[in-house]
C-alpha cells in the first residue's frame, strides 16, 4: 500500500526539504563511520593473525619444554602449585566512532623464578618463561578479538542504517518533494490563469 502523501503546502515544502536534506547529511556520516570502522577492523585482523602465529609458536614452545621437564623431572605438579595465580588482568574501554572497544592489560611477566633450583632443570625454566610469553600474548589476542568482534556488529548496523536512508527514507523524500513541487506549481498555474480571467472580465466591464 503506498505511503499516503503529506497535503501540498508550503510548510510541507520547506519540511520535507529538510527532512531530505538531514536524510543526506546523515547518509554521508554513517558512510564515513562505517569507512573508518572497516579501516580499524582490517587493521585489527592483520594483528590478530601475527598474534596467532607468534601464541602457537610460544605454546608449543611451552608444552614441549613442559614435557621434557615432566620426563627428567617426573610430575611437576606440586611445583606448579607454588606459582601464584595471575590477578593483576585488567579491562577498560576505549571508543572508535562510539563503539567501545576493550583494552586489557596485564602486570608484565618479569620472567622472575618463583621456584627452587634443586631439584629443578633448564627444560622447567623454559616452559615457566614461554608459558609467561603465551599467557602476555593471549590478553592480547583476547583484545584485538573481541575488539574485531564487537566492530564487525557495529559495521553490520551502520550498514544497515546506511541502507535504510539511501534506499527508502532517500528516495521516499525526493518523490514527496517532486509531489508536493510539482502540486505547489499546478496550483500556481491554476491561480494566475483564475486572475487572469478575472481581469479579462474587469477589462471588459470597464469598457
Amino acid at each position: 500500500m503506498p505511503a499516503q502523501r503529506p497535503f501540498a503546502t508550503k510548510g510541507n515544502l520547506i519540511n520535507t526539504k529538510k527532512t531530505l536534506s538531514l536524510a543526506k547529511l546523515g547518509y554521508e556520516l554513517l558512510d564515513r563511520k562505517r569507512n573508518i570502522l572497516i579501516r580499524e577492523m582490517m587493521l585489527l585482523i592483520d594483528e590478530a593473525k601475527s598474534l596467532r602465529g607468534a601464541i602457537e609458536q610460544t605454546y608449543s614452545e611451552a608444552y614441549s619444554a613442559l614435557q621434557l621437564a615432566n620426563i627428567t623431572m617426573g610430575v611437576i605438579t606440586p611445583i606448579a602449585e607454588t606459582i601464584p595465580v595471575e590477578n593483576s588482568v585488567t579491562v577498560s574501554l576505549r571508543s572508535v566512532m562510539g563503539v567501545e572497544l576493550p583494552r586489557i592489560s596485564m602486570n608484565k611477566p618479569d620472567n622472575d623464578i618463583r621456584y627452587g633450583f634443586q631439584q629443578t632443570n633448564s627444560q622447567l625454566d623454559k616452559a615457566y618463561i614461554a608459558f609467561n610469553k603465551a599467557k602476555e600474548i593471549t590478553c592480547t589476542l583476547a583484545q584485538v578479538e573481541n575488539s574485531v568482534y564487537r566492530l564487525a556488529v557495529a559495521i553490520r548496523k551502520t550498514q544497515r542504517r546506511a541502507n535504510a536512508l539511501k534506499n527508502i527514507i532517500i528516495p521516499n523524500s525526493e518523490e514527496t518533494l517532486r509531489f508536493i513541487s510539482n502540486a505547489l506549481e499546478e496550483k500556481e498555474r491554476e491561480e494566475f490563469s483564475r486572475l487572469k480571467v478575472i481581469k479579462a472580465k474587469k477589462m471588459k466591464l470597464k469598457k
